[in-house]
């Protein structure tokens, strides 16, 4: 199976694994997009140029109060979360889910996920 064909399973398997997950997509830290699951009405690029937005300025916060290495942001809505996650040193899991969602288990399979990841890219 090549990278990408793995990379697509990850992001499918995490999609199944939880009703509540949306979408989901890999993107570097510079903001470009690497593999994605994400609703058709959604611009991936763009999300990936967000991805490395947030995780620009969640790594500069963290640093200046002093928290250690950055794990994770999440954005709450309205109607659901948006969670970053780093996936090693050359990724960046991005996830969207509803709003009636258990943190906890996802942040659990986002993790699996980012590890599996952070294997491949």
């Amino acid at each position: 199976m090549s990278k990408e064909d793995s990379l697509d399973k990850i992001l499918r398997d995490l999609l199944s694994s939880i009703a509540e997950i949306k979408g989901a997509a890999i993107v570097s830290p510079e903001g470009l997009p690497i593999a994605s699951a994400l609703r058709p009405d959604v611009d991936e690029t763009r999300i990936a140029a967000m991805t490395a937005a947030l995780l620009s300025l969640g790594e500069r916060a963290g640093h200046e109060l002093d928290k250690g290495q950055l794990e994770q942001v999440y954005v709450r809505g309205q109607r659901g979360y948006v969670l970053v996650m780093s996936a090693g040193m050359n990724a960046v899991l991005t996830v969207e889910t509803t709003k009636d969602i258990k943190l906890g288990l996802v942040f659990l399979d986002c993790r699996r996920a980012c590890e599996r990841i952070a294997k491949l890219v």
